[in-house]
């Protein structure tokens, strides 16, 4: 259940970051580090990540944003298929 708790809640902060991070783009502000939205994405955040991207239209112009958020969402989807097919029959 943790596990679950911890999924919805670090896609619900990626995705606020990237709303935040157009937020400040549009007002010429200081900027969130593209590291740290890969790296967000990364720890569990790729469907946040993607739905920010969309839902805001940021970063869909970045190579490394709109070729990568969706490799990573297919990683962490294909892990999710994985471990719960292990689970299920081994």
């Amino acid at each position: 259940m943790s596990i679950i708790i911890y999924i919805v809640a670090i896609n619900l902060i990626t995705f606020a970051v990237y709303g935040i991070d157009k937020w400040k783009a549009r007002r010429s502000k200081w900027r969130i580090a593209e590291s740290t939205l890969i790296l967000l994405t990364l720890i569990g955040g790729s469907v946040g990540a993607w739905l920010g991207m969309h839902t805001w239209h940021h970063k869909t112009l970045h190579k490394k944003f709109r070729y990568g958020i969706p490799l990573i969402l297919i990683l962490h989807f294909s892990l999710i298929c994985y471990v719960t097919w292990t689970r299920i029959f081994f």
